[in-house]
């Protein structure tokens, strides 16, 4: 398979030079990729070809939500072997992690022959790796993509944790400490939060493990070992129901309430408004179909950051952050 020209034939024609590179790619998560392509679409970028769930475009790359690590450098290698491919990769940095998708023992013995890249589960609160790591594929058996940078430093947007199975209440913790994760901050002892729609008490439980103070809102009880947990206090009523301009500051507005997307948007503009609130982390949930529209909105606050993380269902995470706001 000639890829170059396969690109030619799925782009429109700019120049042979412009059409035989990819500007991007971007790596969707398992079942989201109709979600990737239409976030695209939606910002004028045209996917010239599925490698996998990685999606290749000839533009330059954009932040996409529904992409859980971006090549933002992605260049062809022809290699005629796996001593020279892994020479290639060498030659440009030190760090590479492996995208399989074909011809997987021939990639094994190339990732093999680099040094190795340890992706250790995280110990939450601990912070992402900071070294510089590349992702590569092979497209062909002697033709590599390659990218010496990407927008995840973790093994193609994988993070994985050691996780507490006898702590927390559900596994909606893990979103949290990955939201956290990717964000670089988290609460901090002497901080307040708020978590809306806290039943049964993940994210609570978070919140209490980090050492800060926990108001939990949320008509159904908490799990009883959550609020016995030292700073955590409840309220048993409705997160729609409050009047943000009534209530204390809080150092963290945290939702991961299951409601429709825009009703959400409609709670974080109300606390935005009454400015109650330094830094923000919501899950929006889709029900049944992707609102993209929504997802805009929340996009255009200033500010805002938005991403599907790993351990996001059919969600995206809204976050804004108080030192981030211009």
């Amino acid at each position: 398979m000639d890829f170059p020209r396969l690109l030619r034939a799925a782009l429109p024609s700019e120049g042979e030079e412009r059409v035989n590179e990819v500007g991007a790619a971007y790596l969707a998560d398992t079942g989201f990729e109709a979600d990737l392509e239409e976030e695209l679409r939606r910002a004028g970028r045209r996917i010239a070809r599925w490698h996998g769930q990685l999606a290749l475009t000839a533009e330059p790359p954009i932040p996409a939500a529904w992409s859980l690590d971006t090549w933002t450098a992605p260049q062809f290698i022809e290699v005629g072997s796996i001593k020279t491919a892994a020479s290639a990769l060498r030659a440009i940095q030190r760090n590479w992690s492996l995208y399989g998708v074909l011809h997987h023992r021939r990639a094994a013995l190339i990732q093999d022959a680099l040094p190795p890249v340890k992706a250790k589960p995280l110990v939450f609160p601990e912070r992402a790796p900071t070294s510089h790591l590349g992702a590569w594929t092979l497209i062909e058996p002697g033709l590599m993509l390659a990218s010496a940078t990407k927008t995840s430093p973790f093994v193609n947007g994988q993070v994985a944790f050691v996780e507490d199975k006898e702590g927390p209440p559900s596994r909606a913790y893990l979103k949290l400490w990955e939201g956290f994760t990717r964000l670089g901050v988290h609460p901090e002892p002497g901080q307040v939060c708020m978590d809306l729609g806290a039943c049964p008490g993940g994210w609570t439980w978070v919140i209490a493990k980090l050492g800060a103070q926990c108001l939990a809102i949320d008509k159904a009880p908490l799990d009883p070992g959550v609020v016995a947990m030292p700073g955590v206090s409840v309220r048993q009523e409705s997160a729609f129901g409050l009047e943000p301009a009534k209530e204390q500051m809080v150092d963290w507005l945290l939702s991961d309430i299951i409601c429709y997307p825009a009703r959400l948007l409609g709670l974080v503009k109300r606390w935005m408004e009454a400015g109650k609130a330094r830094n923000y982390l919501c899950t929006i949930k889709f029900q049944g179909a992707t609102d993209h529209d929504v997802m805009a909105e929340f996009a255009a606050i200033p500010g805002a950051r938005l991403f599907h993380a790993s351990h996001n269902k059919h969600e995206v995470t809204f976050a804004r952050l108080e030192r981030d706001i211009p």
